[in-house]
Order: structure tokens, then C-alpha cells, then sequence
């Protein structure tokens, strides 16, 4: 099984593993920093030096406990000792839209008791759906104060992993309509923006909302009777 150093360090931009499978093009290493797309989050991009080759990794993706790392080319076997750097641009950028979903998420959950439907991103730009009857260009900008506020109040955010019966004694552990945990999951993940938001969360995010930015709510939609769509930018 991949250990997960984005998990326990999201700022941690280069590190060493070695090649536990290979298949052509794709590798799976014992450790990586890189994270493998889930829950709306993109996987990162950067570079895999191995056998005085450097590779590209262009994807990555979880299948069967192990991170698949989808190279540009073949080359590396079983056994390699490899050194991975991640693209930090594209991280950070990432880490701070993420941040940017939960504040929006805590903030409208605590505010207006709405339930999340829905959610993606790319780096600097989003967008979640929530359980609203209602939308308006006036509640949207009444949604952009609110969310930057707690962008200035600088709320430290923290990691950590649990055990599954004791995370699930966290009320409202789970943000979305739909209960998206695999039921064989011993060990949960929980991210907190410290008073204001604590979910369950396998991505990574900056250390402090202030590292977020200032953020726009540049559209929203109606995609149902009780479905509504907010858009967020970072600048």
C-alpha cells in the first residue's frame, strides 16, 4: 500500500521512493507526495528522476491501496529508487481552491444550514452546489463577505488521521448529501479550519486561511428546485 506523505505534509515538494509495481508507462511507488485525483481534486503534476532518466508524471490515481503514477514515457521497473518533485505552482495553487471550498462550505453550513450536493476544481477556480431553494445575485454577494472574513480572521487549518468509530463521533463528519466514505475505511482523514469548519477530507490545503486570498463568487445558477450552484475564484 502507497504511504501518503500529502497526508501528513501538503507543503512537501520533493521526495525519494521506490518502484513497488510498473506497467509500461505507469508506476506505483511505496511513498509518494503526489496526489492522486479524488473528491473533485486533481491529481498534481511534475517529475519522476529514476536510472538517469527524468520522467513526467501526468497523472495519478489510487487503484487497489497503491498510487499509479502515470508517466510520458516507459522506462522504470520494479525495484528503481526513484526522486519525485511536484509541480508547485499547480500544488499550491490547488491547496488554496481547496481551502477556498471549505471555507465556502463551513460558512454556509453554519450560516444557513445547507448541505453540499456537489463539487470541482481546478487550480484557482471552483465550484460546489448546495441543498438551496433559493439564489440571488444579493445572497451570492452576501456569501462572498462572509467567506472573505474568514479568509481575514487567519484560522489555522489542521490534518489529522483517526480512527474510524472515534472520527465518526464528530457531529456532521460528513458535509455532502451523499455519505462518500467506503464503509471499509478503519482510518479517516479529518481536515479543521479551526472554528469554523471540521469534515472528513482526503485532500490537501494550505496551513492558514489567510494563505487562501481574497476570493469572488463570480456566478451562480439554479441546477434544480433544491439545487443551487455557487462559482468561486481565487485572485
Amino acid at each position: 500500500m502507497t504511504e501518503l506523505l500529502f497526508h501528513t505534509d501538503a507543503y512537501l515538494r520533493e521526495f525519494e521512493a521506490t518502484v513497488v509495481a510498473a506497467e509500461g508507462e505507469r508506476v506505483a511507488l511505496d511513498r509518494t507526495a503526489f496526489y492522486a485525483r479524488s473528491g473533485g481534486q486533481p491529481s498534481d503534476f511534475g517529475i519522476l528522476m529514476g536510472n538517469g532518466v527524468t520522467f513526467r508524471v501526468l497523472d495519478s490515481k489510487k487503484q487497489d491501496g497503491e498510487v499509479w503514477h502515470q508517466l510520458d514515457n516507459a522506462g522504470l521497473q520494479v525495484g528503481d529508487a526513484v526522486r519525485g518533485a511536484v509541480d508547485w505552482e499547480r500544488r499550491y495553487q490547488l491547496m488554496r481552491t481547496h481551502t477556498a471550498l471549505h471555507i465556502l462550505c463551513g460558512v454556509i453550513f453554519r450560516d444557513y444550514g445547507a448541505a453540499v450536493t456537489g463539487g470541482d476544481m481546478e487550480p484557482l477556480a471552483a465550484r460546489m452546489d448546495f441543498e438551496f431553494d433559493r439564489m440571488s445575485a444579493e445572497f451570492a454577494h452576501e456569501i462572498e463577505e462572509r467567506i472573505n472574513a474568514e479568509v481575514a480572521a487567519a484560522r489555522a487549518v489542521r490534518a489529522k488521521i483517526l480512527p474510524r468509530e472515534q472520527a465518526f463521533q464528530i457531529p456532521d463528519l460528513i458535509r455532502t448529501k451523499i455519505n462518500l466514505l467506503p464503509p471499509g475505511i478503519e482510518q479517516v482523514r479529518v481536515v479543521e479550519i479551526v472554528g469554523l469548519d471540521l469534515q472528513a477530507d482526503g485532500g490537501t490545503h494550505v496551513a492558514n486561511t489567510r494563505e487562501v486570498g481574497v476570493m469572488r463568487v463570480v456566478g451562480h445558477a439554479s441546477k434544480g428546485k433544491i439545487n443551487k450552484r455557487l462559482r468561486i475564484a481565487l485572485e
